[in-house]
């Protein structure tokens, strides 16, 4: 159910944030810090249940399962699901804020992801 562009638009994220923000440099194979993962879960669910049982509130909830590698200290090796949301108002579709709210989950995900994997530094 996820937007076919949100594998790659995470991608891109996630090396942007080690690129910009670390002295790490991209290479196409072998590198000290390898990253795996995939859409384990994307759904929209009702919250805020008003009076009349329509919901004021719409959740996009979106998971990710991440291996990460670190070839330098196995210890710091991980296997986690990262999961993260935003509510939209129920009165707009999910198709007309979609994009906004993938972007805002989107950075989420990758700054969580970051944090776990270079706590340490």
């Amino acid at each position: 159910m996820a937007p076919p562009t949100f594998s790659q638009k995470f991608t891109e994220t996630l090396r942007d944030k080690f690129t910009s923000q670390t002295s790490l440099t991209l290479v196409p194979s072998k590198g000290d810090l390898n990253f795996e993962g995939f859409i384990t879960g994307y759904a929209t669910a009702p919250v805020s249940i008003q009076g009349n049982e329509t919901a004021a509130l719409n959740r996009l909830t979106i998971t990710v399962s991440v291996t990460f590698t670190n070839a330098k200290d196995e210890k710091q090796n991980f296997e986690q699901s990262f999961t993260r949301f935003a509510d939209f108002n129920s009165s707009q579709s999910l198709a007309a804020v979609q994009d906004q709210l993938v972007a805002e989950i989107n950075d989420q995900l990758v700054q969580d992801i970051f944090n776990k994997s270079v706590i340490n530094w």
